[in-house]
């Protein structure tokens, strides 16, 4: 497979990680492992741990990110550990809120297993996400404007706006804050980049290609796209998770993606 190399698309700021790196297509792909316990077939938080653990050593070698969440929480921070000795990178999907020195208390102790990308919600405000980024210098801080699964009268119900305006409401905040990155669905890329330009990363779930067939989905198709079109909206990194976690074979699909990512020209 051609290796091709793509320059992240933000510029950082005083604050942010320092440098502008170069991302192989495997880097723009974070590979979502969640899996849902049915205590009825006598699946617990073993089952779950164990899930993500069978996964991660199938993809050992891919170089993709595996991101978990509830998981995480059930298992605690030594699954970062586990996960990165396979030799893959770790999406923290904390989504974080609170106050200002319990951000920084959560910084603290992720910075002792060093994720690679970890997030948090924008909604808990610009002094709130300063105080977790001061804790994560080497870390790739990701805020969560607003849930990619919400519709606008979702977001009328919460925010009292339409989900573009929430979105470019909590993306100023954390502009603000020079955090590092943004989870956006692939519909709200452009939009986000007209207004804030190169600054920060925008990472997106929502994706799915057009080969992919996937078990009960019940996505929001008014907010995905396939790669090749959340890439040249300008998004730097997409997020798959049923495709893969649903296969008999995810080494395949994930090489396959990647094989396709590395294929997208502007």
């Amino acid at each position: 497979m051609e290796t091709v190399l793509f320059r992240e698309a933000y510029q950082p700021q005083e604050g942010n990680m320092g440098g502008t790196k170069l991302l192989k297509p495997a880097e723009r792909l974070v590979v979502g492992v969640e899996s849902k316990p049915n205590p009825k077939r006598g699946q617990n938080r073993d089952w779950a741990v164990g899930q993500v653990i069978n996964l991660a050593h199938k993809l050992k070698g891919t170089e993709v990110y595996i991101k978990v969440e509830s998981t995480l929480v059930a298992c605690g921070y030594d699954l970062i550990a586990v996960i990165h000795s396979c030799g893959l990178k770790v999406f923290a999907d904390t989504k974080l809120s609170g106050m200002p020195e319990k951000l920084s208390a959560h910084g603290v102790l992720l910075n002792e297993y060093k994720p690679e990308l970890v997030t948090v919600m924008c909604a808990t405000g610009v002094t709130g996400m300063k105080a977790l980024k001061a804790e994560l210098p080497n870390t790739e801080v990701l805020g969560v404007p607003v849930l990619t699964s919400f519709k606008d009268t979702d977001a009328d119900e919460v925010f009292d706006r339409s989900v573009d305006e929430a979105v470019i409401r909590f993306a100023r905040l954390a502009d603000d804050a020079a955090i590092d990155g943004l989870i956006l669905a692939p519909g709200e890329v452009q939009m986000i980049r007209k207004n804030f330009g190169e600054v920060m990363t925008l990472n997106c779930p929502g994706v799915r290609s057009d080969w992919m067939v996937i078990r009960d989905d019940d996505q929001n198709y008014g907010r995905v796209m396939t790669p090749a079109m959340a890439i040249r909206a300008g998004a730097d990194r997409v997020i798959v998770e049923r495709a893969v976690t649903q296969s008999l074979h995810p080494y395949e699909v994930v090489m396959r993606l990647i094989e396709e990512i590395a294929s997208i020209r502007p």
